[in-house]
């Protein structure tokens, strides 16, 4: 069993960044993909985010592509989700996702992910 801890969320101004931390317990971290996924009020969970199990790939929403970086220490067994020039649009829940396998081809979806965090509220609004 897969522990997740997500923290890093919080409120900021439209154009601002933060920085998401998953800290994961329970198997072995550094053979296994991560990724992020989020879901705002009234919306479908979305993906947002993955990374391979030694960094080599990544995936991303378009809408957050050149915006968030996903990034992994395997030595920390954790998973970070940089986001920068945050918009209204990107307020949500997110939430860490420990996938199935080390690494896909093309961009993982749902059920590729196993374990799921208690999810972090990210808030952008002036």
């Amino acid at each position: 069993q897969v522990q997740l801890v997500e923290s890093g969320g919080g409120s900021v101004q439209p154009g601002g960044s933060l920085r998401l931390s998953c800290a994961a317990s329970g198997r072995t971290f550094s053979t296994y993909g991560m990724g992020w996924f989020r879901q705002a009020p009234g919306k479908e969970r979305e993906f947002v985010a993955a990374i391979s199990w030694s960094g080599g790939s990544v995936y991303y929403l378009n809408s957050v592509k050149g915006r968030f970086t996903i990034s992994r220490d395997n030595a920390k067994n954790t998973v970070y989700l940089q986001m920068n020039t945050l918009k209204p649009e990107d307020t949500a829940v997110y939430y860490c996702v420990s996938g199935r396998r080390g690494y896909w081809i093309g961009q993982p979806g749902f059920t590729d992910f196993d374990s799921w965090g208690q999810g972090t509220q990210v808030t952008v609004s002036s």
